[in-house]
Formats: C-alpha cells, structure tokens, sequence
C-alpha cells in the first residue's frame, strides 16, 4: 500500500480565476488550480470562500488541451464494486469537464464547433461504462507481480507505481505526475472489466473475482487497429485475471489476449468481413521477436494458442502466423493452432476438449499463484496462454472461461472449499454466477474493441449454443457492421485524442488547418443519395397502378438497376463510404 492515501472525496470550489479541490477528510492542504497561469499547487487549507456551492466529486481523472484551452476532468459519480485486499474497488459513473477560460470569444466561428466536436470525442470515451479505480488498491497490477515489490515500490503513490500499459489516464495526468507532492490527488484508472462476488461452497465463504485490463498502447477500434506497432504492441491486448480470496489466503490466474502479433490491417469498405491484408513491406519476425521478448519478461513461458480459420481469408494470416513462430525462438514458447470454426461447426461446441487436451500439459505445468494468509507463497504462475482469433473477443472469451474454469478447479482444491473429486460445475449456484461473469466479461471486451456486444455468449452463459443465441448473434453482427463502417472513424479519433496519440495545436484552425475538415469528393458523397432515390423509385413504380405494364415495367427495371448500379459501385469503392479516423490515424498513413 502507498505510504499516503489518496483522496477519496473532495469539495470542488469554482471562482472566477481558480479551480479549489478541497479534501472531504480535514486536509491542512487544498489543490489550487489558476485558471488563468494554468499553474497547479498546494496551497495551506484556510478555509475556502466561495459564492458558489461546491461540488463533491469523488477524484481527478486530469487535464486536457481542447482549442478552447485546458480542461479539468473530475469524477462526479462512482459505484463501488466490491473489495480486494481490503481495500475498494470503484467504477466511474458520471464525469464533468471544465474549462479553464470563462468565455470563448478568442475562437473563431469554426474553432468553436471544432472544439465541441473535440469535447464530443472526449466525453465518448468517458462514457464507456468500464472505467475503474481504487483509492487505496492497485487495480493495474496483477497478485502475483504486486507479491513480488520491494517494500520500497510500494512506498511510491499510485500513479508511479501503475503498469503504465493499464493507466487509461496517464496523458492525462502528465501535468500532476511531475509534481510529486500532488500525489494524493493523482488517481490512476484503468479500462477493462471488474467483476466481485461473494461466494459459498460446502459451507465456506470466499470471493471470486474476474479482472480484465486494457492496454493504452496501440488502443482503438476493431477494423482501425490490427497486428502490431513498431515497438511490438498487440491491438486489443487485454490481460484477464481470475482470483480467489478464503480467509487470507489468494490465488491468482492470469491469461492474456490480444491481435495476431504480425503487421497487418483489416480497413473497413462496406464488405461484410473486409480481407485481412498482411504488410509485407514491414519484417514480420522483427515484431513478433520484439512483442513476444516483452510478454515473456512480463509473463514467463508462453503457449500461443491461435483460433483463426485455415481457409478462406484468415488463411493467409495462419499460415504466416505459423511460419514466425517456426523460425523464432523455440524456448519458453508453444504453438497450438485450433480452427475453433471448423471443429466446432454445426454447434459442437464439446469439441472443445481436443483443444483443452492438446494444452493440459502446459495448464498443469504453468499452475497457478497462490499466497498463504502468513504471507507465504505457495505456488507461482510461470507462464501464460496467450489467445487470440481474428478479432480476439468472441472465440476467445470462449476458450478462455474453459481454460479458467480447469485452473479453478485446481485451486478451490487446493484451498480446501472442494472436497477431493468434486467439481465446480457440480455447485450450479456458482456455476450460474461464474457463466454469467464471463459471458459479461465477454460483451464488455467487445464493446470497448468492436462497438457492441459479443458474440457466442449464449454458450458460455448456458454451456450450449442455442437457436436464440444464434439469432442473437445475427442482431450484434448487423449492428457491427453498421458501427465499423459508419461510426467506427470518429471512435478511433476520440480514443486517440483522450490517450494522447494526437495533440490538439492551439491556433488549428487559424494558423494550420484542422483535420476535422478533410474534402470528400461531391461526386462521390452524392452516390448513396443517388442510391436512396433510386429504389425510393422503384418501389413507388410497384405499388402505384399503371394502365400501362409495359410503362411500369420499364420504369421498374430502369429505377431499380440504377439502384443497383450504384449499390455495386459503393461495393467496388467501399473505402471511400466508411467513417475514417482523422486524427492519429490519418496522419500515420500519409506520412
């Protein structure tokens, strides 16, 4: 635990030229923020005088640079979730934003509906429904890395003690980490998913508890970020935690997922599931070497268990995915490759357990982590299964509850809640807790990542897969679509604007242009609208009565092969009808 707490509930006073954070709990320091210096400081508490009523708000998530200025972002509303190590755990409900200006008048017309724009990207990605935090717990890091601290790490506040992968806030509280003596008001919060129950089994009370955290690095949206950076970020790495706590005594599993580690991309164009594209202009081994040395430092021995298609477009990805393995290191690393749609077509999702039995050698071998109430360690974890399909979220999530489910088995044994022989699925209680979990856990990932729920979440809530869960399935695959090509630009532009990928220039507008205003060819943008009145057409020459059908049926063949005509050329030009980032993005790829 940090030698300091921070903050759990302040007073924000607002006055003409200052920001007043005032601590709930009698603090002989306030936090002054000037409005005008934009300067940040402790000042002695003297009692704040202020013709406004305060605000209480529950911490600070940071400041942000708009064309309008710096923004404060403070948490206004929180739900606890539940309690690890004793300490709790909170998920962020409401948020406020405030300007450091008083009035806008030194915008122009454009900088103004620029900077709401700006404001709307930002307020986007604060409403996603998976923000966390703990006050005096650090949510960041796993069990087992936090057992393995010196005393003095655990000396240093939260904020520099966080896994800097997991701190969604970090850009945001640059300006408070290089003040150490504001530490207790630097509250670091992580994206991903936490999930606390309180369980009983035989008459023994322990709690479960299912942790996932994304990574900042390499963030973004299902078809905008693929593969891997240059530095050897996976897209949508996500590290998923399972524990256990029984009177003191915790155990630990960790699994990660994440993008196939290649360089390749995946562009929406209005295709139903667009070709993924393998970037042969970049050396495939290099980033794979570079992403797999940091999970290995990270995690130990790794077993990369790959769930993409071997036909079809995915093809190409396996194979390639293959051959880098094959060539790189071969300690500490295996390779399972499991077409999850073709062994488990027609709904024969029990053919699962091929996959389990070809892994149960390493699921024994890694183990798990397990701390005794004297603080003694009991076993370690020494490595990790690594997941991934196209997407990294529907099959994945299947194959990760199953894995998750044979490791608890293990250590409720061990723990002494089962009895030697039973098995977790025997309590249905649990079983119904533990389905649903995951199945949340499942439908979180993929909102953050794909813009909608998951897919395939009927079978782990119910251990079947089912003819709703089928149609299900086809709701969450239309609203993708529609997300991924039309919404999926500004996504991508909101997450790299809150992360810090791209930085707002105070005089864009004026003294460079700004990339909210890219030029769409006319032509081009007229062509849905074309589309739109062609049909409109062809159903008014149906189902209005002609003394002619000769009339109406050339009227009908003409209006609806315009129709057509220009459906079929949308397809052809699909990529310049999608939604694309105009940010970070947008400037990678010119450059």
């Amino acid at each position: 635990m940090a030698s300091l707490s921070l903050h759990e509930e302040c007073r924000l006073h607002v006055t003409q030229d200052r920001f007043i954070i005032e601590p709930v709990d009698f603090s002989k320091e306030v936090l002054v923020i000037d409005r005008v210096s934009q300067e940040i400081f402790l000042e002695a508490n003297a009692g704040v005088a202020s013709d406004t009523i305060p605000k209480l708000i529950y911490g600070i998530l940071g400041v942000i640079r708009l064309l309008a200025g710096p923004y404060l972002i403070v948490i206004t509303k929180r739900t606890r979730v539940g309690e690890l190590d004793g300490s709790a755990i909170y998920r962020v409900e409401e948020t406020d934003m405030l300007s450091y200006k008083r009035t806008f008048l030194h915008l122009t017309e454009q900088q103004n509906q620029d900077n709401k724009t700006y404001l709307t990207m930002v307020q986007a990605v604060l409403q996603l429904p998976s923000f966390y935090f703990g006050y005096a717990s650090d949510v960041t890091h796993t069990l087992q890395r936090l057992q393995n601290t010196s005393p003095d790490f655990r000396q240093m506040s939260l904020l520099e003690r966080a896994d800097a992968r997991f701190v969604w806030n970090g850009h945001l509280l640059r300006e408070f980490a290089a003040q150490p003596e504001l530490a207790r008001f630097t509250l670091p919060v992580m994206l991903g998913f936490v999930a606390i129950r309180t369980v009983v089994i035989n008459r023994k009370t322990f709690t479960w508890a299912l942790i996932s955290r994304r990574s900042c690095f390499r963030a973004g949206t299902r078809y905008y970020i693929r593969g891997l950076d240059s530095e050897g970020h996976a897209a949508n790495f996500v590290e998923t935690e399972q524990r256990v706590d029984h009177e003191g005594d915790r155990s630990s599993l960790v699994q990660t997922r994440g993008s196939i580690p290649l360089y390749w991309s995946q562009r929406p164009n209005l295709r139903y599931k667009p070709d993924p594209v393998l970037d042969n202009t970049k050396i495939h081994a290099d980033g794979y070497n570079r992403h797999l040395d940091t999970q290995i430092v990270n995690y130990g021995k790794l077993v990369l268990i790959n769930l993409i298609d071997h036909k079809g477009p995915e093809k190409q990805l396996e194979q390639c995915f293959a051959s880098v393995v094959q060539q790189g290191r071969k300690d500490f690393i295996k390779y399972v490759s499991f077409d999850f749609h073709h062994e488990c077509r027609k709904m024969r999702y029990d053919r699962l357990s091929v996959l389990l039995e070809q892994i149960a050698s390493e699921l024994k071998g890694f183990g798990y982590f397990m701390v005794w109430r004297n603080g003694e360690v009991g076993s370690t974890q020494e490595g990790v299964f690594r997941t991934n399909c196209i997407d990294s979220l529907d099959r994945t999530n299947v194959v990760q509850s199953l894995i998750a489910r044979r490791s608890l088995q293990e250590q409720l044994t061990q723990l002494g809640i089962l009895a030697p022989g039973q098995r977790v699925d025997e309590h249905h209680m649990f079983e119904y807790i533990y389905r649903n979990v995951w199945a949340d856990h499942a439908d979180c990932c993929s909102v953050q990542y794909a813009g909608t729920g998951a897919l395939k979440t009927d079978y782990t809530r119910t251990g079947t897969r089912t003819k709703v869960g089928l149609l299900k399935d086809g709701w969450n695959a239309a609203v993708r679509y529609f997300v991924n090509n039309f919404a999926d630009g500004f996504r991508q532009d909101a997450m790299d604007l809150f992360l810090g990928n791209y930085i707002v220039e105070e005089n864009e507008g004026v003294a460079s242009p700004s990339p909210l205003h890219v030029e769409r060819d006319w032509r081009v943008m007229a062509i849905p609208l074309v589309a739109v009145i062609a049909f409109s057409m062809c159903i008014i020459s149906l189902i209005i009565p002609s003394d002619d059908l000769r009339e109406q049926f050339f009227y009908v063949l003409f209006w609806g092969g315009a129709g057509v005509g220009t459906l079929f050329f949308m397809l052809v030009y699909g990529n310049e009808f999608v939604d694309k980032p105009k940010l970070a993005q947008a400037k990678l790829k010119l450059e």
